[in-house]
């Protein structure tokens, strides 16, 4: 596997697609696709599939095209879905139960072993298997289960307010769904933004420049 070179964003956000369909792949009994294929099933070039993979070291033979199990394996650890980096849910609302599943369900890579939350009713149930503990307890709790990751599933003032707390409890990276941006304030640390009102305007993008027919591309991969 090679990796000399820094890998793009764009790739590195492509992963997570690749490994999805292959694993779709798998679990309709294909054993070997050819760069071609997987392109029409994607709807990507097949240069684009090339080019991507051969950031990590290719993986597929000319001829054959990719063993869909090996690739499959390979993609899952660059991204380390088997890593189960422990994790903690911050808000444990309506928004955080609707994404704690995501994490807890299926190998992504991380393991949820706590939430937190300031609303007293909240507190003593459980969010996808995970304790919900008062917001109080969060350095407490660091100290002790050494989570690096954390889910923010609350507004941007209580983010910011949060935020010198969670990074000198030792959390390395944040799956953020508020509006502030941890990246911005603190180096070394890993965060992935997920604004869904910019989704749902690129939806309305989508919807309001389609032509008569349709062809307008009208999904963002």
């Amino acid at each position: 596997m090679k990796e000399d070179r820094p890998v793009s964003v764009s790739v590195i956000r492509r992963l997570p697609r690749y490994y999805r369909f292959l694993r779709d792949l798998l679990g309709k009994g294909i054993s070997r696709i050819s760069s071609k294929e997987l392109s029409r099933l994607m709807k990507v070039t097949a240069s684009q599939i090339r080019q991507d993979l051969n950031c990590f070291g290719g993986f597929g033979q000319q001829g054959y095209g990719y063993n869909v199990e090996l690739l499959h394996r390979e993609i899952g650890d660059i991204l380390g879905v088997s890593n189960e980096t422990p994790a903690i849910l911050v808000g444990a609302g309506n928004l955080g139960k609707a994404v704690a599943p995501q994490v807890s369900s299926k190998k992504r890579g991380f393991r949820l072993v706590g939430a937190f939350d300031e609303k007293p009713r909240l507190v003593g149930s459980t969010v996808a298997g995970a304790p919900v503990y008062h917001i109080d307890q969060l350095e407490e709790f660091c100290r002790k289960h050494r989570p690096k990751a954390a889910i923010i599933c609350v507004p941007r003032e209580a983010a910011a307010g949060l935020a010198d707390r969670l990074v000198a409890a030792g959390i390395e990276g944040f799956w953020n769904f508020s509006s502030y941006d941890f990246s911005y304030h603190y180096e070394g640390i890993a965060t992935v933004n997920v604004h869904l009102g910019d989704s749902l305007m690129t939806l309305s993008y989508l919807m309001t420049h389609m032509d008569s027919e349709g062809k307008q591309p009208n999904t963002l991969r």
